[in-house]
Parts: C-alpha cells; structure tokens; sequence
C-alpha cells in the first residue's frame, strides 16, 4: 500500500529530490509550494487526509510555525495529520516552538535523505503501534485513553492531543509507577536509530499536562522527578 505524503515546501529541485527517493520506498509525494496552497490541499482530501505531511519552516507567503498551528486548528481527520518540520534554521526555539504547537518530529537542513526516510518511518511506526494494543482502553480515574481509537478523555470530556503526545501519553500510562528517565521515554516512543531532541520530552510532556491535568501547574497524573525523569502515577481520582 503506498504511503502518501504532503510536502510544503517552496524548493521546487528538494521537493522533486525528495519525492524520486521516497518514491524508492513505496511513498508518494504531493507537492506545494506556498502555505496558503498545502492548507487548501490538505482541506480537499477530507475524510483521507495524507499519512503524514513534511512542512518547511521558511515559506514565502507565510511562516510555517502559523501553518503547523492552522494544521492543528482544523476540524476531522486533517488535524491530526503527523507533521514533520523541516527548518535551516540552528536555533533550538524554532524546534521547541513547532513542538508546541504540534509538530511530531524536526529535521535541521540540509538532511541526508535517507535520515528524513528513517525519521518518516519512524513517526509513521509510533501511529501504526498505537493502534494495535493488548488491551484497548486504559483508565486511571477519570482519564480513559483508547488506544485504537487514538483518543483521550477526562471525566468524558475530550483531550486535544498531537500524534507524537499520544503516543507519549501511552508510553507513560503503560509504565505507570515507574520513574522513567527522557531516554527512556523517548526511546519507548522513537526507538534507538535515531537521535532526539532531550528538550522536546519537555515541552511535549507539558503540552500534555496542560491537556489532562486540573491544574498543569500542580499535576497528579504526570509528576516530574527532579534530576531523573517523569513518573506517570499509578492511583488517580
């Protein structure tokens, strides 16, 4: 089956690069060139939106931080689209921006296209994994996470997540009780082939409070252990 990707990119010779060699490993790509044009794409595949789109940072008619938040605005399908954000830029707060506003995963220009097919597969692998569990909801208290409908919900109220938090979330709640350090977290989510961002646990793990937490300054359900790591508590509400 082939694997459809949305690229956003204003490089027309990277983008057509990228394509030929992803189209090697069974991926098709559809190119724009401009924001405004990838939103309005993205729009018209409706119920089957593409399985993951690759968004430049420097775009022409707008900046892709505002298309990555656009993205992650939308309603249905499109908004939870995994995005991997391409940037030339070397400062880390680009990164932990788009993180935050809910980017999967980041690649610094210029890439080796191969490290960008391992990075895709990747993302690609965390989605396919969560949705295919042992047991299919877990609960803690009022917190119910499905795990093959990809959903969170506190108290039957609906928690907006990205993809990558998701599956964050789920990593956490299956090792409930356990302090885990962000190598291991990132390693039970990413695997070990590729390198991660340490910051990016940080800033997703507050996303996440911030989604299923009362008060995400004073959380219950996700304590930071200072000097090691996260625990996800075992006894909720």
């Amino acid at each position: 089956m082939t694997t459809q990707l949305l690229m956003i990119e204003d490089d027309s010779r990277l983008a057509q690069m990228v394509a030929e060699y992803l189209a090697q490993s069974g991926m098709q790509v559809e190119h724009c060139g401009d924001g405004r044009s990838g939103l309005a794409r993205l729009q018209e595949y409706g119920a089957a939106p593409p399985d993951l789109m690759i968004l430049d940072l420097m775009l022409p008619d707008m900046d892709g931080l505002d298309v990555c938040r656009s993205v992650r605005a939308m309603q249905g399908s499109a908004a939870r689209v995994p995005v991997l954000m391409l940037t030339a830029k070397g400062d880390p707060m680009d990164r932990i921006i788009g993180l935050e506003l809910g980017a999967d995963d980041y690649l610094p220009k210029p890439f080796e296209p191969r490290e960008l097919l391992a990075r895709i597969r990747a993302v690609l692998r965390r989605r396919s994994e969560g949705s295919t569990p042992a047991v299919q909801t877990l609960r803690f208290g009022s917190l119910e996470i499905d795990r093959d409908a990809r959903t969170v919900s506190v108290a039957g109220k609906p928690c907006e997540l990205t993809s990558y938090q998701f599956d964050l979330l789920v990593a956490m709640a299956e090792r409930a009780g356990r302090v885990l350090t962000r190598d291991q977290i990132m390693e039970a989510v990413r695997g070990r082939e590729l390198e991660a961002f340490d910051r990016s646990i940080d800033v997703h793990m507050g996303r996440i409070r911030a989604a299923i937490e009362d008060d995400a300054k004073n959380p219950r359900r996700i304590l930071t252990v200072r000097g090691v790591g996260y625990v996800f508590a075992k006894q909720q509400d």
